[in-house]
């Protein structure tokens, strides 16, 4: 099936490069692994490599690389957690600007691993209102 008759909301509400990313990588890995869960998660991680999730979208980091540790290890498919498409290996300045922008209270008395989680639970939030749920 075509990435593009697949592409998840948040996609479909970020910039046409996090689309086209997301719809190769997926299509790319149809052709190797099949349609499915995997073919997703491997979409994802390419996009994780230069967005992050802000909202109910995704935005580009300014920095190419692994998003977390669960994307910086590589090797065979674990089940580790992810930061749900926050950029965890950011610099705390940054998290502190892209919890402001999603109006994260008591961000300021936050530590970077609570800033990390606090900023995922916005994002939860954020796509789920978009979705139409409460």
């Amino acid at each position: 099936m075509p990435g593009r008759e697949v592409l998840p909301s948040t996609l479909r509400r970020s910039p046409e490069k996090a689309q086209r990313t997301w719809e190769k990588t997926h299509d790319s890995a149809v052709e190797t692994y099949g349609e499915g869960e995997r073919a997703h998660r491997t979409a994802f991680a390419a996009v994780k490599h230069e967005f992050e999730k802000v909202g109910d979208h995704w935005e580009p980091k300014g920095r190419k690389g692994p998003s977390d540790q669960q994307a910086a290890g590589g090797g065979p498919a674990r089940r580790a957690p992810t930061a749900g498409g926050v950029d965890a290996n950011a610099t705390k300045d940054h998290l502190m600007a892209v919890a402001r922008k999603l109006d994260v209270p008591g961000r300021s008395r936050m530590t970077k691993p609570e800033l990390v989680k606090a900023i995922e639970k916005a994002n939860n939030n954020a796509t789920r209102k978009a979705r139409g749920g409460r």
